[in-house]
């Protein structure tokens, strides 16, 4: 079945890792740059201001993993000033590839769903026209390379977000890694692109140069940046810029240790994990379960468990009886979470790991059937339409037929921001 997904945003699928892995040694002392706990605390719009600004910040040294750390500890530099980069080169047509229509199925393909040439980029982007936004967004760049009025940086990286966003989301993401080279390295360090496209940039330099430590080392010099600017916001005593910062720094940790299992240093991911702290509303605890899950420590993911709110803890303590093979137990989970459901987002995912389960107990029909009706109810992730044409594979030899059935139905949903067009690779074409 479709392995079990790293990400906090959706707990679809299952995997499992047999051994176990755990921190050899306590936490150093040492505060790194993921670390908040000496941030000074927010001012009450009532307390008079008593922390004295200091417009640059220490930078902290970095954590060292039990394992030996991919990069040494850098010593502090100049703070970053903002400057007028000369971006033309980005508007050069050969930067940008052509995307491919033959991964696209047929009866996506051929649609009269499909925009015409003049639709605006929200509009494409509002009904999940992945492709087709990818495409816009690179012929408006090309194109305004011979306009009057040439775009700012603002509206250069805003369309650059969007093409290499969703080269990513169609499945092209070894294009978006080719295209990013375009940017010079100096273009990052002079601090003018907006966040989240540098948090993309980071991961799409490593894949394209095939070194997740210069993501590691990347995404520290991004920490290093946000502790500065998280310390800032508390002396200000601006608040919503302080959560801001919080939920940056605790992606960034979680990224962190992503790049870290990808480069199989599972035991520094496994301490930088443990020394991260959830605030409370759940969402770094979920990321955190997931990862103990995807390192095989069920352990740990089940600890993390116990302190999520709502039916996060429910969730992960099923998806950890099924990393253990307990399939009949982790069936039982699921109903019972589907019991409490009253139509709410999680339905998709706990019907697909019912199924999942299902399977594993010699029940396939039943699990293709709760699957099918997960497409019929407008359903369409890409776990479920993977699971459920891995379904058709194992109950008849005529699968192909039954797979473009199900591209076809998945063709005629209705378009949403979740994304329309489907990829070969949904449906195991």
């Amino acid at each position: 079945m479709d392995n079990q997904s790293s990400s906090a945003a959706a707990a679809q699928g299952h995997s499992r890792t047999k051994s176990a892995v755990r921190a050899t040694r306590p936490r150093s002392s040492t505060k790194g740059p993921l670390d908040v706990d000496d941030v000074p605390p927010l001012l009450s719009p009532a307390t008079p201001a008593r922390l004295t600004h200091n417009p640059h910040p220490p930078s902290s040294p970095h954590i060292r993993s039990a394992a030996s750390s991919p990069f040494p500890p850098r010593s502090p530099g100049p703070p970053r000033r903002q400057q007028q980069a000369d971006l033309s080169h980005l508007l050069r047509p050969e930067i940008y590839h052509p995307l491919p229509t033959t991964s696209v199925p047929p009866p996506f393909r051929n649609s009269p769903k499909q925009p015409g040439p003049e639709t605006p980029i929200p509009d494409l982007l509002a009904k999940g026209h992945y492709r087709a936004a990818a495409a816009a967004a690179a012929q408006t760049l090309i194109l305004s390379s011979s306009s009057p009025t040439p775009p700012d940086a603002a509206q250069i990286f805003s369309l650059l977000h969007v093409r290499l966003a969703c080269l990513t989301l169609t499945d092209n993401t070894s294009l978006a890694a080719q295209e990013v080279r375009s940017l010079p390295p100096d273009l990052d360090d002079a601090a003018v692109l907006p966040w989240p496209l540098r948090v993309l940039v980071v991961r799409l330099r490593a894949i394209g140069y095939g070194d997740q430590r210069r993501a590691v080392m990347s995404y520290y010099d991004l920490a290093r940046e946000a502790r500065a600017a998280l310390a800032a916001a508390g002396e200000k005593g601006d608040h919503s810029s302080t959560e801001l910062w919080r939920e940056r720094l605790d992606e960034l940790g979680v990224r962190v240790a992503g790049a870290l299992v990808e480069m199989e240093d599972l035991q520094g991911a496994a301490q930088l994990l443990g020394s991260l702290k959830d605030r409370g509303d759940g969402r770094l605890g979920m990321a955190k379960a997931l990862l103990w899950l995807h390192l095989g420590d069920v352990d740990a993911a089940r600890a993390c468990a116990e302190s999520l709110p709502g039916k996060g803890g429910q969730v992960v303590d099923a998806l950890a009886a099924m990393a253990d093979g307990e399939y009949a137990v982790a069936l039982e989970m699921w109903r019972a979470l589907t019991g409490d459901e009253e139509g709410g987002g999680e339905d998709e995912m706990v019907g697909v790991n019912m199924a999942v389960c299902l399977l594993y107990v010699g029940k396939m029909q039943e699990g293709r059937a709760l699957l099918e009706s997960l497409v019929d109810a407008g359903c369409a992730s890409h776990t479920l339409l993977v699971n459920l044409s891995m379904m058709y594979e194992l109950c008849t030899e005529r699968s192909r037929t039954l797979k473009m059935q199900l591209a076809e139905r998945a063709a005629a949903m209705d378009e949403t921001p979740s994304g329309w067009e489907k990829t070969n690779g949904d449906f195991k074409l």
